[in-house]
This record gives structure tokens, C-alpha cells and sequence, in this order.
């Protein structure tokens, strides 16, 4: 069967949430704002085949890929014209970030290889956790904003589109101090960001914001990955205050997820502090995401 592929767009969000909503993922990229956001880096294409909608990415020196399929459909048909496309084209065969039970609805063939993809693996927290920070294995955090709401004066507020162009400038500036311009990687989630902020009226995604002596020096965004897990896409703060980023994570779940159970906070891309840093967490479970690849 030809796919019939069209840009990945807004006029593609009441389709796609229907599609989530009707079979809800555990993985964190699975939301139309965290898709639409970074539309650009991957060239996502969207068709619809066989009660799914499929998305095909294409970032800039990648050989194209599929990502999982969206909704429910016949997903043996579905992964059966994935494999026509990339053979039509003498292409490898690639697919990313799937999750567990889409390995196991697989077929198995004995000329592709399944791959844990550890990097990408998403970390999972009980939220009551996280917004309590009890006990001796939460020390750290806890003393960190201890020592943040003793210095300063501040406050969390709810993000509003009045609110944009604050965080726009405490992006900018974050950018500035980790020298953005000089990695591709975060270029790319620079822009991002700019994408989900200057449509956070079209989009679904919750937001926070924490005022220091007047200022906003720090915002958040995330939405629920489905009904029990909510998902966190950004966190940035100001740099040269510390305490500030395990102060913004504890509000945003106390003021707007509190009822929620678990929160996701997406994966460390294997970068050793951020694995580190996720870890010390202590993350209830990691969802697993898997690679699918020609031998």
C-alpha cells in the first residue's frame, strides 16, 4: 500500500490526540506538542495506513525512519508496507523509540535485529514523591531548595500566555550562558522550545513559572502522557542560581499534577551528568524504548 505522507502540522493535532487518547502510550514522545515542537529537527511526515497514523522522520544526515504507529490498526499490515517503503527505495530498514508491546506485536524476522535503546529509555517517579522529597534519599534536593527559599524571595505562578515572553528571554539567556550556538544539539532544542512557547495557545501543554524577587528566572512545561503519567518536555532555570531547578519541578507537580500518580521526565540521551542527575531521582521504573535495524 502507498503512503500518502504530509508534513507533520498543526491541522494534524485533533487527529493525532484522538489517535493517543484511543490507545494512550507509556513513551514520552508520544504527544502532539512534544511532536509538533520538534517537527523541524525530525521532518516529521504524517499518513494515515491501516487505523494508524504513522510518522516517518527524517532528520538532516539521517537515513529516514518510522516511529511507533499511533491509535489502533492492523499492525502487521502497517509494519509490512513500512518494510515495502524502505526496500522500494534500497533503503536500510529503521525503526525508532518503540516501545515494548510494539516489539512483541512485531512479526519476527530473521533479518532484522531488535536493539534496547538505553539512552532514550524514559525515567519514571511517583509524583508524591517528588513534590514530598522525604526521607534521607531525597536529602539533597530537599536542602537545595532549603537553601534557595532562605536566600530568596519568590514565587511559583501558573503559565499564561502573558507570561511568553518572559520565558522566551529566560531561554535566551540560559542560551547565552551554555554557549548554544556552538552545539548543534542544542540549536536544535532551542528551537524547540521557541516552537512550544509561540504556540502555547494552540497547544495542550501546561506550564510554571517561578518569580525571584519580581523576575521570572525559571519555567516549566509538560502535559499528560496519558491518564495516570504526566510528562515533562522542559525545565529551564536560571543557571546561576541553585536550588532553582529542583524548586521548580517540586511546585510544578504540587500546584498542577499533584493528582496525577507518575510522572515521566524523559530520557538522559546518554550524557553521563544527566543520567547521574536522573538517577539520584529514584526513579520508580524506566520505560524502555527499542530499535529495530537491517543486519
Amino acid at each position: 500500500m502507498s503512503l500518502n505522507f504530509r508534513p507533520l502540522s498543526l491541522q494534524h493535532k485533533e487527529e493525532i490526540e484522538g489517535a493517543l487518547k484511543e490507545n494512550p502510550p507509556q513513551i514520552s514522545e508520544f504527544t502532539f506538542t512534544n511532536l509538533f515542537m520538534w517537527r523541524c529537527y525530525y521532518q516529521f511526515q504524517v499518513a494515515e495506513n491501516r487505523g494508524f497514523y504513522t510518522l516517518l522522520a527524517s532528520p538532516v544526515g539521517s537515513s529516514p525512519y518510522f516511529f511507533p504507529p499511533l491509535g489502533k490498526g492492523d499492525i502487521e499490515g502497517w509494519f509490512e508496507d513500512a518494510l515495502d517503503y524502505f526496500r522500494s527505495r534500497g533503503l536500510p530498514v529503521r525503526f525508532e523509540r518503540l516501545p515494548d508491546e510494539v516489539i512483541r506485536a512485531l512479526p519476527k524476522r530473521p533479518d532484522l535485529q531488535v536493539v534496547v535503546d538505553r539512552d532514550n529509555s524514559d525515567y519514571v517517579y511517583a509524583t508524591k514523591h517528588l513534590i514530598r522529597l522525604s526521607g534521607n534519599r531525597y536529602h539533597t534536593p530537599k536542602n537545595h531548595i532549603n537553601r534557595f527559599t532562605k536566600r530568596h524571595v519568590w514565587e511559583y505562578q501558573t503559565l499564561t500566555a502573558d507570561l511568553i515572553q518572559e520565558c522566551l528571554r529566560v531561554q535566551e539567556e540560559w542560551c547565552f550562558s551554555k554557549k548554544c550556538s556552538e552545539s548543534h544539539g542544542l540549536i536544535n532544542e532551542d528551537r524547540a522550545i521557541n516552537e512550544a512557547l509561540t504556540h502555547f495557545d494552540l497547544l495542550s501543554y501546561k506550564g510554571g513559572v517561578i518569580r525571584v524577587q519580581g523576575r521570572v528566572e525559571a519555567f516549566t512545561l509538560g502535559e499528560l502522557l496519558n491518564p495516570e503519567t504526566v510528562v515533562i518536555h522542559i525545565e529551564k532555570t536560571n543557571p546561576e542560581l541553585p536550588g532553582l531547578n529542583p524548586l521548580i519541578q517540586q511546585q510544578f507537580l504540587l500546584h498542577e499534577w499533584s493528582h496525577i500518580p507518575w510522572v515521566n521526565r524523559e530520557q538522559d540521551l546518554g550524557i553521563e551528568g544527566l543520567r547521574k542527575s536522573k538517577m539520584s531521582y529514584h526513579p520508580e521504573f524506566l520505560v524502555d524504548k527499542y530499535r529495530l535495524l537491517s543486519l
